[in-house]
C-alpha cells in the first residue's frame, strides 16, 4: 500500500466534511469539560463508598473492581483528550488535567503527547507508529499478556526510568523535539517523587491506599486495556486510510461516558481536533462515508478473543461479526507483521 502522505487523517482517508460544520464541531468548552469532570468525581465518590460499605467482606473485591474501572478508564481517556488539548477551552485547565490524569495513568505527559501525535500521523504504520502496543497479528499469548495490563505497566515503568535517567530511545529521539528533553526528564523525576511518596505513606501505615488506590488501580487496568485493544486489533497496517486501520464500535451509555465517547475511534482519528463531547455529532455528520461500527464492546471483544484463539490453534481466523483486514484471515499458520513499538 502507498505511504506517500503527510498524515493519516480525513484527507488521506477520502472522507469529506464541510468547513463550517467542522469549525462548529471543533469548538472547545470549559463548561462541558468541567461537567464531565464533576460527573467523574461523583462517580468515584459513589463507587469509593461501595468499597467502604463492603470492607471486611468478599464484596470488597467487586467494589474495588468497579471503583478501579471508574478510576482508570476515564484517567486514560482524559489524559488522551488533554494530550490533544481538546478537553477544555482554557489551556491551564487542560494542562492541569493532563498532569493529574497522566499521574493516574502512569505516563509522563509530554512523552504521552508527542508519542500520541506520532500515532495519529502514522496510524498503525510499522516502524513509524510509536504507539503500537502489541505484536501483530495477535496470538492468544499476546492477548493474555496485553489484557492483564502487565505489558502496559511494564512499559510505563521502563519508560519513566529511561526518561528520568536521560536514556532516550531512538523512538523517543525521533518523535520528541530535543528541546523538550530537559523538561521531560524533570517531569519524570516529579512522577517518581509522587509515586515514592505514595509508597512511603503505605509503609508508614496509610493502609487505606491499598484499598482505594493500589489494588483498584491494578484491577482497573484490565478494562482500560480491553477498550484500548480493540481500537486497531485485526485492522490493516501501513495504509493511509483510517477506515482500514481503525475500528469504531457500539457501546452503552455508561461505557461511552467512561471512555469519553472514544468508541467513535475512526471518527476521532479522522478529525483529532474535535473534542470528545462532539464525537457523537461528528459520527452522525459523516456516518454515510464510514463503515458501520462493530457490535457492542462485549461482542467485539469476544469476537477478537475467538479469532486469536483460533489463530493460536492453527485454524481459520475469519471474524464473523467484526471488521478485519484481509491479510489477518488465514487458514493454518500465520506470519508476523510487526512487533510492538511500546517496549
Amino acid at each position: 500500500m502507498s505511504t506517500d502522505f503527510t498524515a493519516t487523517n480525513a484527507a488521506s482517508s477520502g472522507v469529506v466534511l464541510d468547513r463550517k460544520t467542522l469549525k462548529s464541531l471543533c469548538r472547545r468548552s470549559d463548561m462541558l469539560g468541567l461537567i464531565y469532570l464533576a460527573k467523574w468525581v461523583l462517580s468515584l465518590l459513589a463507587s469509593g463508598y461501595l468499597i467502604h460499605l463492603s470492607m471486611d467482606s468478599a464484596w470488597v473485591w467487586p467494589a474495588m473492581f468497579v471503583y478501579g474501572t471508574i478510576l482508570s478508564l476515564p484517567a486514560y481517556s482524559m489524559s488522551h483528550e488533554t494530550a490533544h488539548g481538546t478537553a477544555f477551552k482554557t489551556r491551564w485547565l487542560n494542562e492541569t488535567l493532563l498532569w493529574m490524569t497522566s499521574i493516574i495513568y502512569g505516563e509522563e505527559p509530554l512523552h504521552r503527547r508527542y508519542t500520541h501525535t506520532n500515532h495519529h500521523t502514522y496510524t498503525w504504520h510499522v516502524g513509524k507508529d510509536s504507539q503500537m502496543p502489541y505484536d501483530t497479528p495477535v496470538t492468544l499469548r499476546t492477548w493474555l499478556v496485553e489484557m492483564s495490563g502487565l505489558a502496559l505497566t511494564h512499559f510505563h515503568i521502563v519508560t519513566l526510568y529511561r526518561l528520568a535517567a536521560g536514556r532516550f530511545t531512538d523512538v523517543m529521539k525521533r518523535v520528541i523535539p530535543e528541546s523538550e528533553f530537559l523538561r521531560i526528564r524533570r517531569n519524570a523525576w516529579i512522577f517518581i517523587a509522587i509515586y515514592t511518596a505514595i509508597a512511603t505513606s503505605i509503609l508508614m501505615g496509610a493502609t487505606f491506599l491499598w484499598w482505594f488506590l493500589i489494588i483498584p488501580w491494578f484491577l482497573g487496568r484490565i478494562p482500560m486495556v480491553a477498550f484500548g485493544l480493540i481500537q486497531h486489533v485485526e485492522m490493516a497496517e501501513n495504509t493511509p486510510s483510517i477506515l482500514d486501520s481503525t475500528r469504531s464500535f457500539k457501546t452503552n451509555g455508561i461505557a461511552s461516558f467512561l471512555y469519553m465517547n472514544m468508541e467513535n475511534h475512526v471518527e476521532h482519528h479522522l478529525y483529532p481536533q474535535v473534542p470528545f463531547y462532539s464525537l457523537p455529532t461528528l459520527h452522525n455528520a459523516i456516518k454515510d462515508q464510514l463503515p458501520k461500527p462493530d457490535p457492542g464492546f462485549w461482542r467485539t471483544s469476544i469476537e477478537v478473543l475467538s479469532v486469536v484463539i483460533r489463530r493460536s490453534l492453527g485454524r481459520n481466523t475469519k471474524a464473523r461479526t467484526i471488521r478485519q483486514a484481509p491479510h489477518m484471515i488465514t487458514e493454518g499458520g500465520h506470519e508476523s507483521v510487526s512487533v510492538r513499538s511500546m517496549k
